[in-house]
């Protein structure tokens, strides 16, 4: 099983870089300047290892008191469906906790949305392109 860290060196923040780099740009083609934003320093960043391997990444940041968003969620192609993903969304809720905040949203790619409802996220409008990849908008509650 993998192990996941709350990003606190450079380093780790270089192997969540690589994660997404793999993920969102070269295997779905999302453009770097889309991937890599304004938001980068304020966000909790997660990675996952096996190892010294870094194989999965997410980040968290809370855009209103009390509120957080999940984002670019990404677990290596090679290392899909064994709990990595699982294991990151666990660990980033545990964080949300700790920060106090009492929910969490996401934008799903629409895809994956069937993970998150596993994880007792539940869906809210309709389905919309982001990064010209389908989406939609999911939330949980903390309390």
């Amino acid at each position: 099983m993998a192990e996941v860290h709350v990003v606190d060196s450079e380093a780790e923040r270089s192997d969540v870089f690589a994660v997404r780099q793999t993920v969102f740009v070269e295997e779905q083609g999302v453009d770097e300047a889309l991937e890599y934003d304004e938001h980068e320093d304020e966000a909790t960043h997660f990675v996952a290892y096996d190892g010294d391997e870094p194989i999965g990444a997410a980040r968290l940041r809370e855009p209103k008191a009390g509120l957080g968003k999940v984002e670019r969620v990404a677990v290596l192609e090679s290392r899909r469906e064994e709990g990595i993903g699982r294991e990151l969304m666990l660990t980033v809720e545990a964080r949300a906790l700790e920060q106090g905040l009492t929910s969490l949203k996401l934008h799903s790619q629409t895809r994956a949305a069937e993970f998150y409802r596993g994880l007792g996220y539940e869906q809210y409008g309709e389905e919309f392109i982001e990064a010209d990849i389908p989406h939609v908008k999911m939330r949980k509650s903390l309390e």
